[in-house]
């Protein structure tokens, strides 16, 4: 999967250097995802130290308002090493201070088209770079869309998906000002080119009309907002009300977006989990949640359609910094491996009781004690799952058949869907993923729902898509998986069939 990352300040300074090393740092917590070229957006000021004279390359641009991009194939360390290189060509003053500043970055995992500069993100809306986007998913009607933005005169330049985004953002940012709408916002701009994309995505959005502001969005991605005040810890427990985040009390902040906790634990644990359909607008300090609403302004000026205003509460990631270090290990997976034992034991803990007398035990089901019953009477239990979570559920299986006596299927969750297999209301279905945001478990978990199904979740991640949209389920507290060693063997030991949903 793809990874992104985005650091916003809010009224405190932070020199350009500092900015870019937490960028490349976002970006080394997401390399275990596995990437293979990786980029970088940060705003270009001219300082009083910088030659006018000095030439620049091709891939910075001009403009003293306009955002920078920088784009390499390969390692982050290739990307920070030519980030550093342009910087000294084109005498850009890293000590430079900005009160407020927004940056995006990116790890791409090609799918459409070669790992090339080019093909990498942020993908961009043309020569001015007037709107950038950063991309984790696919875009399945990019040829469309593709073809009608080349009739209006737009020129392509990689073979990505993502790139009709931010070219289509453009086009509409231009019709909506042709027509005398000098006033859109920003997040018109994004909710309009939401309501023409189809597929999976999160989505982070900059643009040099609108400086200091970011746009995230998502469907069927993960992503996450990170929360740090720099004062008071007046964060806690709040909530975003209307189009406010807490209040515009200049307070100074930092903001972090991110695909994954890993990337924002070591600067804050206060996060908010993007819903599908969310569109969370950063500005002045303050942030906006909008539910996207794809049948508004269908019938009319889409631009003028008002979306609802979402309120949401911040909860607190129950992970700690330690947990995404290799410590003495020299891989993630060998450290994981180490760790199972104390991944186990942590499964099991609360869930294992003893009796008053030492031969009475029992197991705590926790939030499947009030569907154990409709579970009991399946007429099949399914396992539905991708790769290594499919094969930790298939080795589950036999454990599962011989201890409830109810018949045991498998399915991969794309070839479900593929096949449209047949769902009955009389079914269990079992969905197992790691992270609870696997795109085509998540696809086969609403086909099921739509057929009536009893849905059952096992997953390491509180607040994913899984645990919040199954019925019921399992949290398998095997901590923090980077090398995906922990989570499948205590799938595959069978102790989380049975457990807390907490």
């Amino acid at each position: 999967m793809c990874g992104i990352f985005a650091y916003l300040n809010y009224n405190v300074n932070r020199e350009r250097r500092y900015i870019l090393q937490v960028l490349f740092n976002g970006l080394r917590r997401l390399e275990y995802r596995g990437y293979d070229s990786a980029g970088i957006s940060i705003d270009d000021y001219f300082s009083v130290s910088r030659n006018p004279n000095t030439p620049q390359p091709s891939s910075i641009n001009s403009l003293s308002s306009s955002p920078l991009v920088f784009r390499q194939e390969g390692n982050i360390e290739s990307l920070v090493k030519s980030v550093y290189q342009e910087v000294a060509a084109t005498e850009l003053n890293l000590e430079e201070s900005f009160t407020t500043h927004a940056g995006i970055a990116h790890t791409r995992w090609a799918t459409h088209g070669v790992p090339a500069p080019r093909n990498s993100h942020p993908q961009t809306s043309g020569s001015g770079n007037d709107f950038l986007v950063v991309h984790n998913g696919v875009i399945t009607n990019y040829e469309v869309l593709k073809e009608t933005l080349v009739r209006h005169g737009f020129t392509f330049e990689s073979e990505t998906d993502t790139e009709v985004i931010p070219k289509l953002a453009k086009f509409v940012f231009d019709k909506a000002n042709e027509e005398g709408d000098q006033t859109v916002a920003f997040n018109q701009v994004v909710l309009e080119v939401m309501r023409h994309l189809e597929g999976a995505y999160a989505l982070i959005f900059k643009s040099r009309h609108y400086p200091n502001e970011l746009i995230a969005c998502k469907r069927g991605s993960p992503l996450l907002l990170g929360v740090k005040e720099l004062n008071d810890d007046v964060c806690n427990g709040s909530a975003f009300h209307d189009a406010k985040f807490l209040s515009k009390n200049g307070n100074p902040k930092e903001l972090f977006l991110s695909s994954d906790a890993n990337a924002i634990i070591e600067h804050t644990k206060k996060v908010l989990v993007i819903e599908d359909g969310e569109v969370v607008h950063l500005k002045e300090g303050g942030v906006s949640i909008l539910k996207f609403n794809n049948d508004k302004g269908r019938n009319g000026d889409s631009l003028s359609a008002r979306p609802a205003s979402v309120q949401r509460a911040l909860s607190i990631l129950e992970m700690e910094v330690e947990q995404i270090n290799k410590g003495k290990y020299k891989h993630y997976m060998q450290k994981e491996i180490h760790e199972q034992p104390e991944s186990l034991t942590t499964t099991m803990r609360g869930r294992l009781l003893r009796g008053g007398s030492c031969k009475a035990k029992t197991v705590l089901l926790g939030g499947l004690k009030d569907h154990l019953k409709t579970i009991r009477r399946s007429r099949r239990i399914v396992f539905i799952g991708c790769g290594t979570s499919y094969n930790a559920a298939l080795a589950a299986r036999p454990i599962l058949e011989e201890l409830s006596g109810v018949p045991v299927t498998m399915e991969i969750a794309s070839d479900l869907l593929d096949r449209q297999g047949p769902i009955y209301r009389e079914d269990t279905a079992v969905f197992v993923s790691q992270s609870g945001e696997t795109a085509d478990t998540l696809l086969a978990l609403e086909y099921t729902l739509e057929n009536g199904a009893l849905c059952v979740g096992i997953t390491n991640t509180v607040g994913s898509v899984i645990a919040r949209n199954t019925h019921c389920g399992v949290h398998i507290n095997a901590g923090c998986e980077i090398g995906v060693a922990s989570t499948k063997s205590n799938s595959c030991d069978g102790h989380v069939s049975f457990g807390n949903w907490r």
